[in-house]
């Protein structure tokens, strides 16, 4: 579908926000970003730059391609500066439900045709009780790094609306994506999956059955997963991860308790690749 013309924002410029911003550029989106954080800003336009840099030189985007993306992204402070009727909005920031509501307030006050939220296990309806046309409002679930993974989750609240489902599953074919539907109960369907495999490696190490390193290969050779579940735990950030558990324990009982290991982890500041150390070492961090 051509989306020439049209217009999409990010409200956050951190790992998923970047992701996020950096497919909607390259299908053709002219691509606003809310980023309050100077540092942080100025990071995430360097990593679009270093992304499209590192397909031209595979081979997959032609040079002159990268400045045309490059040109579609630019970056306001505030929500409040983001331009009215945008066609699509999604918000990208922490998993913490009032820090949510608030920037999905803000952000229905623009006015967007199509306003998302990329939580992978907060309730869209409880969301959407701050904002007011909850019609227009639905689940978008990326995965890290976005501009590789082809799924994106979309998840229906009781009030979004079938016009808003469509558009949302066109936004999804239009970069890139393959979608797939599912309502809205708490760690919808990839996260439920995602964190029985990862909480239950956590417990393995800690009942010492093998090493972190055995653990992901296991996963890794004997069922062809790209990544162990300890490894993606850390490049997720453990603190995400401990934060999720508490929300699906909450709903769905003991069965996704969060390992011991993990609370302490946190606590002590370990909280995977973005801070150079977690069930391994990230000397790049």
């Amino acid at each position: 579908m051509s989306v020439e013309g049209q217009r999409v924002a990010v409200i956050g410029g951190g790992t998923m926000g970047v992701g996020i911003a950096y497919v909607a550029a390259l299908a053709g989106y002219g691509v606003h970003v809310a980023e309050p954080d100077e540092a942080r800003a100025a990071a995430m336009l360097r990593t679009i730059e270093e992304t499209l840099d590192g397909a031209v030189a595979r081979g997959k985007l032609a040079a002159e391609a990268k400045f045309t993306a490059l040109a579609r992204v630019s970056r306001v402070a505030l929500i409040e500066e983001m331009p009215e009727g945008l066609d699509v909005v999604v918000e990208s920031v922490p998993e913490r439900l009032e820090l949510k509501r608030d920037v999905l307030a803000r952000a229905a006050a623009r006015s967007p045709t199509l306003l998302a939220t990329n939580t992978s296990a907060l309730s869209i309806n409880m969301l959407a009780e701050s904002v007011a046309d909850r019609g227009a409002f639905i689940g978008l679930h990326f995965f890290n790094p976005v501009w590789s993974l082809k799924l994106l989750e979309i998840v229906v609240g009781s009030a979004t609306s079938a016009e808003t489902l469509a558009a949302a599953r066109a936004f999804g074919a239009a970069i890139g994506k393959e979608t797939i539907t599912v309502r809205d109960v708490p760690g919808f369907a990839t996260s439920r999956l995602d964190f029985s495999a990862a909480l239950e490696a956590m417990r393995m190490l800690e009942d010492g059955v093998a090493s972190a390193e055995d653990i992901d290969r296991a996963a890794v050779l004997a069922y062809r997963h790209p990544v162990g579940p300890l490894r993606l735990s850390d490049i997720v950030g453990l603190d995400v991860r401990l934060e999720v558990a508490r929300t699906l324990e909450a709903a769905h009982g003991p069965r996704f308790a969060p390992p011991a290991i993990l609370a302490t982890m946190v606590a002590e500041g370990r909280l995977g690749a973005k801070s150079g150390r977690g069930f391994f070492d990230w000397p790049n961090a």
